[in-house]
């Protein structure tokens, strides 16, 4: 659907363009935009093979293991039916703490494969209706995920230093208190809409 959308407004762009004489406009707005994105890309490559690369360092060195165990009855709280030696446990956290650090690339692979391992635990699940349903389990995650508390928004920095702002970290504050309302918001509506069992 949403390729039709684009479709139809660009489609919609270039008939107003021939038919206002302003085609020569158009014509230099693509080019330019294209010329842009690949800057963009480029530097956000540079960003994220940094961090990634940082938070390889972390991993290698043991931190993200160390936060990873203190987040783990944080995550049992959240997530009643796991138990503590689920692999998925571990995969949430790797999530969790990649997303607190503004590493939303970083944090992929680990979500992917959290919610793989909690499908493998609802399929298993004997005594449920439905194992191809998500479960509380994954629709938890998933909340959890898409509210991700950050201490440092990566992705903005970079976004308002591209195009020019003179204090490009002035957005950490206010990400940290946006992302802190949408977390507590988002485990509030875990702990208050997960009540039955899965």
């Amino acid at each position: 659907m949403l390729n039709y959308i684009w479709a139809f407004m660009i489609i919609i762009g270039i008939i107003y363009g021939s038919l206002t004489g302003h085609m020569a406009e158009l014509s230099n707005a693509a080019l330019d935009s294209a010329r842009e994105a690949v800057t963009l890309c480029i530097t956000m490559l540079g960003v994220m093979a940094l961090w990634v690369g940082l938070m390889q360092i972390a991993q290698k060195a043991g931190i993200i293991a160390s936060m990873t165990k203190k987040l783990r009855p944080f995550l049992l709280f959240l997530f009643p039916r796991l138990r503590y030696e689920d692999i998925a446990l571990e995969y949430i956290s790797t999530n969790v703490v990649a997303n607190i650090l503004g590493l939303g690339w970083a944090c992929t692979p680990a979500g992917l494969k959290a919610m793989e391992e909690l499908g493998k635990i609802q399929r298993n699940n004997k005594t449920c209706k439905d194992p191809t349903a998500a479960s509380n389990e994954m629709c938890n995650f998933l909340i959890l995920n898409i509210s991700s508390l950050q201490l440092i928004p990566v992705n903005i920095i970079v976004y308002r230093s591209q195009y020019g702002s003179v204090t490009p970290t002035s957005i950490i504050m206010p990400a940290i208190l946006a992302t802190t309302c949408s977390t507590l918001a988002g485990i509030l509506f875990i702990k208050f809409a997960d009540k039955s069992p899965s």
